[in-house]
């Protein structure tokens, strides 16, 4: 049985094929963008081995945050990727053997960070504020770091945290 005449139906079938082609196209964007940023599971839970204080001048304590250290390689290496939380007076350490020029990004990472750049004499050298999440734009440090702070974004802002600070931290194992 067949309706209409074949006109019709070379329309309708063309009609079809766009509807079909339309649909495979959005389809296959949704897809790739999707996997541009990941879907998180479960949430790495915060592990707290320090603390970490930021010094003025004069020796005062202007705040103090816990701290997970990252010192393995590896560690260092996944650093806060796949975090969808970090407490509010939390963050992570990065501690190196030997100061050295750093290079950071955002890749894996959905949390926005400020992330501080510290000397071997524990002066901070540079602070990048709000970056950009899953972003693969190199973070540098201005000159040799030899420690790297990693919190929440607004953090430097919230509690005035600038170059003419210094970190002091302990582990509390």
């Amino acid at each position: 049985m067949q309706f209409g005449n074949s006109k019709t139906s070379s329309r309708l079938e063309f009609l079809t094929g766009l509807v079909f082609l339309f649909g495979l196209l959005l389809g296959g964007s949704g897809c790739q963008e999707s996997s541009k940023r990941r879907v998180i599971a479960t949430d790495i839970e915060f592990r707290p081995d320090g603390l970490l204080d930021f010094i003025d001048e004069s020796g005062e304590i202007v705040t103090r945050i816990v701290i997970e250290i990252a010192e393995s390689d590896s560690a260092q290496a996944r650093g806060l990727m796949d975090r969808r939380s970090l407490p509010a007076r939390g963050g992570m350490l990065f501690l190196d053997q030997e100061p050295r020029e750093r290079r950071f990004w955002m890749r894996s990472t959905p949390l926005p960070l400020d992330i501080i750049f510290v000397r071997a004499d524990s002066s901070i050298a540079n602070i990048v504020r709000r970056t950009t999440p899953y972003s693969d734009q190199e973070i540098l440090s201005v000159g040799p770091a030899q420690f790297v702070v990693e919190v929440r974004a607004g953090f430097t802002d919230q509690f005035s945290i600038s170059d003419s600070l210094r970190i002091k931290w302990k582990r509390t194992e």
